[in-house]
């Protein structure tokens, strides 16, 4: 299960097409991304929605019907959004626990522009949801970007991954910069919330995925071994796998994403986006 919360959809070719217009408003380009995979089959949800349906405080984050709420302690994710293309209910709750909070956050690029900070690399997630009716417990991670330019404007494309570790988490970031070239960040986080760098293992190329044909690729320190376990995702310009490698040490398997910036900046791709990202109002 994947959520991310947005404002400011840097995916929205709503807010793409409002930018082309003169300055817009990032606020008035929100949503909650939803994606649950399983033996049922995949449901997605990525609404989109004005200003006029976000609340902000700083204990909380409210888009239309769904909410992220921090009490301390940990994160509750309410749900309640529909699915498309084939409209199906999907509602419920998520709470994560993070193992540790780690100090953030990292800039991407020479000038600053975009950040990401890791806050719980490593966790614990309770889920319940009502519509499908599923519950479950297993590993979770936590994470922000945040950035002051388009995403296409800072980046030609990336690889990121993240792994449950035997120490805590691996995550991977092979980065393509419109400035500065390429950069890697290979970190392994401890459950105390520590990181510490390592260095990457030879590059270790994937299979592309097999309708819109995007680039893939991850690190592995033994010859040949890694491979896609599973591909969660396959769009025009962005895809999300499950990935088996060895890192720091250990045998893992990463959820995986590959992101092609040039991709999404065609026309043609952006006017396809809208059938898995319905605008509301």
């Amino acid at each position: 299960m994947t959520i991310i919360a947005f404002v400011g959809s840097v995916f929205s070719p709503y807010y793409a097409w409002a930018r082309q217009r003169g300055r817009a408003a990032p606020e008035n380009h929100c949503g909650i991304n939803v994606a649950l995979y399983g033996k049922a089959g995949k449901r997605w949800s990525m609404t989109e929605r004005g200003k006029k349906a976000l609340h902000r405080t700083p204990q909380a984050l409210v888009v239309g019907p769904s909410a992220v709420s921090f009490d301390g302690s940990g994160v509750t994710i309410r749900i309640n959004e529909w699915t498309v293309p084939i409209p199906t209910r999907l509602k419920g709750v998520v709470r994560i626990k993070p193992a540790a909070i780690t100090p953030g956050p990292y800039a991407l690029d020479e000038e600053g522009r975009h950040c990401w900070w890791p806050i719980a690399p490593a966790g614990r997630a309770t889920v319940r949801l009502e519509h499908p009716h599923l519950a479950w417990q297993g590993e979770a991670y936590m994470d922000c970007n945040w950035g002051s330019e388009p995403l296409e404007d800072g980046f030609v494309s990336w690889d990121w991954s993240r792994a449950a570790h035997p120490d805590g988490a691996a995550v991977l970031y092979d980065m393509q910069r419109r400035k500065g070239g390429r950069r890697t960040l290979s970190l392994l986080f401890d459950r105390q919330g520590g990181a510490r760098a390592f260095a990457p293992p030879p590059p270790a190329p994937l299979p592309t995925t097999r309708i819109w044909r995007i680039a893939r690729g991850t690190h592995c320190e033994t010859q040949n071994a890694a491979k896609v376990v599973e591909t969660l995702e396959d769009t025009p310009f962005y895809a999300r796998s499950l990935v088996s490698t060895r890192l720091a040490g250990a045998e893992v398997t990463a959820v995986h994403e590959s992101l092609s910036l040039e991709r999404f900046r065609k026309g043609w791709v952006r006017m396809l986006l809208p059938f898995r990202m319905p605008r509301a109002g």
